[in-house]
């Protein structure tokens, strides 16, 4: 079940408000067991055979969590420590075999020369999410972090559906006390409305943008995988309608996620904060996947050594977590060079900084313009390789970039010729979408939604600035009735521009 679906919209969410806030009258305790078993629903709902799956991840993890606490209040810290590794390892070899199994197996196959072969292995849906949020728990109770163990409350935590299939990666200190809050069970009217407004707000990123985006990606990397050598042009439409696509289509899930989750009284952390607007690849990492990175930074970065061991070994430590960062986004080596890129970003920008200051002084409006350029190209490259299906289809692609495969214009560039506009004799017409097929729209059209994403990315406040809890309260009635109007009409431009039904992409990850 999709949260851009009329089902979700018009009768999942609506049927799970009314029942939670209903129960919540009865008991809290109803309540929030009846929203666990909604959510478990919720993910049975795309494939009830690995429902079995996350149910017996949770009882597993529950248990290791209350055992490690035991542990800790009888002073047994080899225990403890055991207890800890066992349950990590576990958790990490359920994720290796249902998201790497085939990776590694087919890789195994291409060194070796070897034909082996097993029943392919199917990936469950948002394992990774759910894998890394029981991880976070355990390493928490380790330290002595956790302070609750209801069970109710902890599937809940697990398995709430506005996170679970694609994040925010989610802290047991950060759900518990509003799980545990007498607040969250009573129906607030200012929650509603807030929480229609983010997820309107997603819904048209998701459907208006993202997927009109994708109708210019599409093209560009399924002729690279045909074999084509797309042209410079034909190149940066299709990476540049990608970077836009992938970046609208995860801002709008992040904010549906919230919206949805502020409807029920719930807080959950931001996760996506105008990444495009940063000024160094630093900055971008703290504003992207934000509780992905945290949890990077906390619970493999720092575990590693960190900064402590001295530059070489920092630089060292930053480099294996993005390679591993990239690696859980997907079983495939693009991904792990995707990370390695980032990596390196990382490196030479610590680098910099180290060498001139760059994180104590300040920066010029010149400066910080052409540090945004600069990260933002430097991103678009690196997700060439997060979209290509293999490394030399991110090839061609980047080959394409960079001008090697000729300077051509897309065959519906032609009406240029009509109003006698001179052309280059080395820019060639004939490049790749004259032997596939035409740009699916006109070029005006994508012009514009270009502009307006562009406008949108780097001009306008983001979701969490607009529904600033302050600049909300300081608005006029008049104000609000504009709002609630505009909020309105997107709603409903959204649901009837819901002609084909598409999934989020880190849905795929």
């Amino acid at each position: 079940m999709l949260f851009n679906s009329y089902g979700f919209i018009f009768a999942f969410l609506p049927v799970v408000l009314l029942g939670f806030f209903s129960l919540a009258r009865i008991s809290h305790a109803f309540a929030a067991a009846w929203l666990a078993l909604a959510s478990i629903f919720f993910y049975g709902y795309w494939n009830p055979a690995y429902v079995g799956l996350l149910l017996g991840s949770i009882i597993c993890n529950y248990v290791m969590g209350v055992w490690i606490e035991k542990a800790a209040v009888l002073g047994e810290v080899k225990k403890k420590k055991q207890l800890l590794i066992f349950a990590l390892a576990a958790n990490l070899s359920l994720l290796g075999y249902y998201k790497y199994f085939n990776f590694f197996l087919n890789n195994i196959n291409s060194v070796a020369g070897t034909d082996w072969s097993l029943s392919s292995v199917i990936l469950p849906l948002g394992i990774s999410f759910f894998t890394f949020t029981q991880i976070a728990f355990l390493i928490d109770t380790y330290q002595g972090k956790v302070r609750e163990y209801n069970f109710t409350h902890y599937l809940l935590f697990v398995t709430y559906f506005p996170h679970l299939i694609a994040g925010p990666v989610l802290h047991h200190k950060q759900m518990m006390p509003q799980f545990n809050s007498s607040a969250t069970y009573r129906i607030a009217i200012e929650n509603i409305s807030i929480g229609l407004t983010f997820f309107t707000i997603g819904l048209a990123k998701k459907v208006l943008l993202a997927d009109s985006l994708s109708e210019y990606v599409t093209p560009v990397f399924g002729a690279a995988h045909d074999g084509v050598h797309p042209q410079m042009i034909g190149a940066w439409v299709g990476t540049l309608a990608y970077t836009l696509q992938l970046y609208f289509d995860f801002s709008g899930y992040s904010d549906m996620a919230i919206g949805i989750s502020k409807m029920f009284g719930v807080n959950l952390p931001i996760n996506f904060n105008s990444p495009y607007k940063s000024h160094n690849i630093i900055e971008f990492w703290r504003r992207w996947h934000m509780t992905l990175s945290q949890f990077l930074r906390d619970y493999l970065y720092i575990p590693l050594g960190g900064s402590r061991k001295g530059p070489v070994l920092r630089y060292v430590n930053l480099l294996a977590t993005m390679l591993l960062g990239g690696l859980w986004h997907g079983a495939n080596w693009t991904f792990v060079i995707w990370g390695g890129l980032h990596g390196l970003y990382l490196c030479a920008n610590h680098l910099w900084q180290h060498l001139f200051g760059g994180a104590e002084r300040s920066v010029s409006k010149i400066e910080r313009l052409f540090g945004i350029l600069i990260t933002f190209l430097a991103v678009v490259f690196a997700w060439v390789f997060f979209r290509a299906e293999n490394v030399n289809n991110a090839l061609t692609i980047m080959r394409g970039m960079l001008g090697m495969n000729g300077i051509g214009l897309p065959a519906s560039f032609a009406f240029l010729v009509e109003y006698n506009i001179h052309i280059p004799a080395h820019i060639n017409f004939r490049g790749m979408f004259n032997e596939l097929r035409e740009m699916p729209r006109d070029i005006p059209t994508m012009v514009s939604l270009f502009s307006i994403s562009f406008i949108l990315v780097w001009g306008l406040p983001n979701s969490q600035e607009l529904l600033d809890t302050k600049n909300i309260q300081s608005r006029s009635e008049k104000r609000w009735m504009f709002a609630a109007l505009s909020v309105g009409f997107l709603f409903v431009l959204c649901v009837l521009s819901f002609n084909r039904v598409s999934e989020f992409l880190y849905f795929q990850l």
